[in-house]
């Protein structure tokens, strides 16, 4: 039986599972609409790799160091994809976007992989 620490750090990576595959049908079906010189989008995309670098900087137990690399990397490398999505030219959206939906999913499949595997 899973304690509910664990249980809601799976649900945490089945939320981001659910949102990379989100974020790759809506892509791949042309389904969203992307603002190249947003602000927000800038502000977002550099908020995520600092919230990702801070997890990774972030001391934490020896056992705990897959997810820890997990987490911050993906987010820093989400915010590396999201700032080079603004610079990008437009045909580069869609197929940026399929990427970074599938980096959730490695992310979120990963995760849960490592969760389960303490048990």
């Amino acid at each position: 039986m899973l304690s509910p620490a664990r249980l809601t750090e799976i649900l945490v990576e089945f939320v981001f599972l659910l949102l990379g595959a989100l974020l790759v049908w809506l892509a791949a079906n042309r389904r969203i609409a992307f603002d190249n010189g947003s602000r927000a989008w800038l502000l977002l995309s550099f908020a995520l790799i600092a919230w990702g670098a801070i997890a990774l900087a972030r001391p934490g137990e020896l056992w705990r160091r897959w997810q820890k690399w997990n987490r911050g990397g993906s987010l820093v490398l989400l915010g590396l994809v999201m700032l080079a999505m603004s610079r990008a030219p437009f045909g580069w959206i869609f197929p940026l976007m399929i990427f970074a939906g599938l980096l959730l999913l490695v992310r979120g499949s990963v995760g849960c992989l490592l969760i389960l595997r303490q048990h």
